[in-house]
């Protein structure tokens, strides 16, 4: 998406605004991090955890967690001038998948948040974006305590195309967030360019 904005000259300036998904399973830090990195107060749609939830939601390993994100987060940060990135954070549950339909559309690419203690729970969105060609890169959110492991280890241990992107980070650091964001839109960037000069050639 193309917005129009006037310079400090008076003249037009085209910004450059990117939709980006931010995805991942429950209690991975997917509302952190669009907090952190945002630069106007984000827009979250959390709600407490209830009773009726504890039959569906798996809070082994986020015992501590005591709201979840019912719709969507919404943040936006700019990268540099004349280009800014709008952050959209999906609910984490298998019973919020109809809202990932809508979220994706014209999404340049995703970040899938990843905790190593529970990285099974990224497998589903890892398989939504392989699936429906959107790029996206792998944040592995770097918790206390938890055991550390290297970027091929968790490449292989989810068994991504080759290139996919695997980056360690902190979800309540902006700079780390920051340059998770960087390495996507690059990453991002390049992969719609070579699908359209494979379409052009």
């Amino acid at each position: 998406m193309v917005s129009e904005h006037s310079d400090a000259s008076g003249g037009d300036t085209a910004a450059l605004a990117l939709k980006i998904l931010v995805a991942g399973g429950f209690g991975v830090g997917k509302t952190t991090l669009v907090g952190a990195v945002s630069e106007i107060r984000p827009l979250r749609t959390e709600e407490l955890l209830s009773e009726a939830g504890q039959s569906v939601d798996d809070t082994d390993g986020v015992d501590h967690k005591t709201t979840t994100t019912v719709a969507m987060d919404f943040g936006r940060i700019t990268i540099r001038s004349g280009l800014s990135l709008y952050l959209f954070g999906t609910p984490g549950q298998d019973r919020f998948w109809f809202l990932w339909d809508e979220l994706s559309q014209g999404a340049l690419g995703a970040v899938v948040l990843a905790d190593t203690r529970r990285l099974e729970d990224c497998f589903p969105a890892v398989d939504y974006f392989e699936h429906r060609r959107i790029p996206f890169v792998v944040a592995v959110n770097c918790f206390a305590g938890a055991r550390q492991h290297g970027a091929p280890d968790v490449s292989r241990a989810l068994d991504l195309d080759r290139g996919t992107p695997v980056v360690l980070c902190d979800a309540r650091d902006r700079d780390s967030g920051k340059e998770v964001l960087i390495r996507l839109v690059e990453y991002a960037g390049r992969m719609h360019t070579a699908r359209l000069l494979d379409s052009v050639g």
